[in-house]
């Protein structure tokens, strides 16, 4: 019967962070279950070949001591007549790590399996100097059971090789051990890895039929006559809500499939910004024996695509208002940290963005937890293309490939209830255009999602509008289509299926520059090797932000927008790539490392557009931001054009205290920009205090200014958290800016700013979002750019605090103080 349990005290998992020995852990009331043991610190790496390290006598003593996650080309150094397209650092190659593991010999009736996150590529898993399994795809998760070769007792040896050499990027993809390993401890007969599926496919207001599937696994060879399993449902105030068991016989070294549905009564729904979760407890029992222990997070919501109106969630009609995120976190590289991923949600859920496309690859699954807990979706993608993008090589068995690589994909994020969209893969031109197997390929694709879920559409991302003839929108769900308005004939042709733009805009800016004249066309690139930040430029296949605002206007079949991109990211300078600054008459040494998509800069500070997005995506709430900055010595009397970005319909900008007028938005306008910016395109430059003043209905809203700044005079230190956990993988980002005597920033500043760290701490990285630099990442030193910059702390194990001092010569040092508790 449902009752009071509070979830805290049942115990069934903890996690310990262990330096290389592990400790048996005795739960309450449950002894010995199912353990998981994050292998964090403590391993040894070194780049190159590194003949017989997989033995278990190789001596590394010698060999770097390092924490996973770990990116070993982040730290670089730079190649600057290298790829700008994977950011010209030194990720090619290969790597080996050792894990020094005690193994208690208590363990020895257990089962052993290690789950890693994900390893940049193709790595191959030893224990004691055995080759455990190897994988392919570098993004995707993947287990090995290594029970058969622990020693338990004594010192046993992990050795992990990873191998970027077959990789193909269009982006940086990081290299090495990037994402956590976990070593998971279970009972011979338990629920298998990711093998809980759960569903609610009846939803009322006053209760709601949750189906669970439990796939128990029998590693002995006996049969069992009876084994009961317990489903129990907890709120999160730890209540148990509903219950339910069934039994059945369990053969010796097969896997059973247990199945319940429980009646739960007056659910709290999931839903935009409301990430409510509840706990599904999965206890195996044979007699009167507790043998296993799992639990499972999920959500309770319903939803549905309608080809003329779009996407429903719990019944409202939602717009979705998403950005594509790649997997590197600029300074930090590939490395996972999840504050780092969770500083970004945070930041987009400001701009009002309610969705993420993980483009275009397996994500962190921290991620989709994320998003669960904070009410975000998650258009869930898997590939780019088929080819070595995702691993898949001349030798490669395609069908083994997709069902292996499918198989993990959806198991694992198939209870999120953020996810609700699957992605087979992203402009993939065989596919669309049916060449070389190009259909058959997506059928498999398409089928093996829908062997381990049905309760979710499927899609593929498209490119090519006429390839639309051949009706590979058949094989799926959901037209889901790049730019351009290029999902019209898709339409056209079945237009019983809702439309998504799974990528929007690719509008490019760098944060802090800006240039005039402003351009006649979206590609009219200048030798700067930087965009101005007027939001204005595009490359030739894709558009300006307000161009997407103003087809979903015009079109309300479509279900929103996934803008390219939400922050900048390691690689794809476009538009200047080598290839590019080349015709432009530069040398490869000029190409840029990272992009200039994003609405935040490389390290999360925001861009101009930033307020463009969040005017339209949040029309309830005050925006009211000033374009350009207003320090432009020596051009006393030119004409400079000012931008007000804004969810009024109006304002009225003054310069010095004197009216230049009102600009209205122009809602019927077939001029993107007139319908969502309020532009005064001439005024004439004089230094002091520009202010806009915006109404909403006649009603003012709110108002900004831009002042002109002095001389740099000083630096301001401002932490995003100024408290930490000791955990080793918890991070502060500190904004460093360079202002006034008057507190006023410096639009221009370009000083070298030192950092001295003390405490218990370090840097994790730095950078400035200045997409043409080549200063390391790993530095106590860095660069402002247009006036500001960022460094990464990360935690020590230890309490106590870390403290800051950033100096530069002729300016004001400061200091800030962050706790490690």
């Amino acid at each position: 019967m449902p009752g009071s349990l509070p979830f805290l005290s049942l115990a069934f998992q903890r996690r310990f962070l262990l330096t290389g020995l592990f400790f048996i852990v005795v739960f309450q009331g449950y002894s010995q279950l199912r353990e998981i043991f994050p292998l964090q610190t403590n391993w040894k790496f070194a780049p190159g070949p590194q003949q017989h390290a997989f033995q278990p006598d190789f001596n590394d003593s010698k060999w770097e001591t390092v924490s996973i996650p770990h990116d070993w080309a982040i730290a670089g150094p730079f190649d600057p007549d290298g790829d700008g397209n994977t950011a010209k650092l030194p990720w090619k190659g290969e790597g080996w790590y050792r894990y020094p593991l005690q193994w208690s010999a208590s363990f020895n009736d257990k089962m052993v399996y290690l789950l890693f996150d994900g390893v940049m590529a193709f790595p191959e898993v030893y224990v004691n100097g055995v080759l455990a399994g190897r994988w392919d795809y570098g993004y995707n998760s993947f287990y090995l059971d290594i029970t058969a070769l622990l020693k338990p007792g004594k010192q046993n040896v992990i050795a992990v090789h990873a191998d970027t050499r077959q990789h193909d990027s269009r982006w940086y993809p990081g290299a090495g051990i990037y994402r956590k390993v976990r070593l998971i401890t279970v009972n011979p007969v338990h629920v298998d890895i990711w093998g809980v599926q759960i569903t609610t496919p009846v939803i009322k207001p006053n209760y709601a039929d949750v189906n669970v599937i439990a796939s128990v696994v029998n590693h002995t060879p006996t049969l069992f006559n009876e084994i009961s399993v317990e489903f129990r449902i907890v709120n999160e105030e730890g209540f148990e809500v509903a219950s339910s068991t069934t039994s059945g016989k369990l053969a010796g070294k097969t896997t059973m499939d247990f199945e319940a549905t429980l009646r739960m009564p007056n659910p709290r729904l999931w839903d935009i910004g409301q990430g409510t979760l509840y706990k599904m407890l999965t206890i195996i029992r044979r007699g009167d024996v507790i043998i296993d222990t799992d639990i499972t997070s999920f959500g309770v919501r319903t939803m549905r695509f309608d080809a003329d109106h779009g996407f429903y969630l719990n019944d409202k009609r939602v717009q979705l208002k998403g950005v594509n995120l790649h997997h590197d976190h600029g300074p930090l590289g590939a490395a996972f940290y999840p504050r780092a991923m969770e500083r970004q949600l945070q930041l987009l859920k400001e701009m009002g963005c309610n969705a993420i496309r993980n483009s275009h690859n397996v994500a962190a699954p921290e991620l989709l937890e994320l998003c669960d807990k904070m009410g975000i979706l998650v258009f869930d993608e898997i590939f780019d293309k088929y080819d070595r993008k995702a691993d898949i090589t001349d030798t490669t068995d395609f069908e083994d490939f997709a069902h292996r690589n499918v198989s993990n994909f959806v198991r694992r994020d198939r209870n999120h209830p953020s996810v609700f969209i699957w992605s087979v893969g992203n402009e993939i031109g065989d596919v669309q255009w049916n060449v070389n197997g190009g259909f058959d390929k997506l059928r498999i694709m398409t089928n093996e999602v829908l062997r381990y879920d049905r309760s979710r559409p499927t899609t593929l991302v498209c490119d090519s509008r006429n390839s639309a003839n051949l009706r590979h929108f058949d094989f799926y769900d959901v037209h889901s289509w790049n730019y351009g308005r290029r999902y019209d004939l898709a339409r056209q042709l079945e237009p019983n299926k809702s439309v998504i733009i799974s990528e929007s805009a690719s509008t490019v800016s760098t944060r802090g520059f800006y240039e005039w004249p402003l351009p006649v066309k979206k590609t009219d690139f200048t030798k700067a090797l930087q965009v101005s930040s007027y939001d204005l430029n595009a490359p030739d296949w894709a558009e300006i932000a307000d161009d997407d605002f103003m087809w979903q206007q015009d079109e309300p079949y479509v279900a929103g927008e996934f803008v390219w991109t939400g922050f900048d990211y390691l690689g794809e300078p476009t538009p200047y790539d080598n290839t590019a600054v080349r015709k432009m008459g530069f040398t490869d040494k000029d190409a840029s490392v990272s992009s200039y998509f994003g609405i935040f800069d490389l390290v999360g500070i925001p861009k101009d557009r930033y307020y463009l997005y969040r005017s339209y995506w949040l029309p309830d709430s005050t925006t009211v931001h000033i374009l350009p900055h207003w320090n432009w010595p020596g051009l006393e009397g030119a004409r400079i054009p000012v931008f007000v970005y804004t969810n009024g319909d109006c304002a009225e900008l003054f310069l010095n205290g004197k009216s230049l007028g009102k600009q209205y938005k122009k809602p019927g306008s077939t001029n993107s920009t007139e319908r969502f910016r309020l532009m005064w395109n001439d005024v004439p430059y004089q230094p002091g205090e520009l202010k806009a003043v915006a109404y909403q209905e006649g009603q003012q809203i709110g108002e900004s200014s831009m002042k002109t700044a002095d001389m740099p005079y000083q630096i301001r230190l401002t932490p995003d958290r100024t408290e930490i956990a000791p955990d080793g993988m918890d991070l502060s980002y500190v904004l460093i800016e360079a202002l006034d005597k008057n507190g006023v920033l410096c639009p221009n500043a370009d000083q070298l700013i030192k950092l001295n760290v003390m405490g218990e701490g370090v840097i994790a990285g730095v950078g400035n979002g200045n997409p043409q630099s080549m200063e390391p990442f790993q530095a106590n030193q860095v660069r402002l750019f247009y006036g500001k910059a960022m460094l990464i702390l990360h935690s020590s194990l230890s309490k106590g605090e870390i403290r800051v001092t950033a100096s530069s010569k002729g300016l004001s040092d400061d200091t800030t103080t962050i706790k490690v508790e």
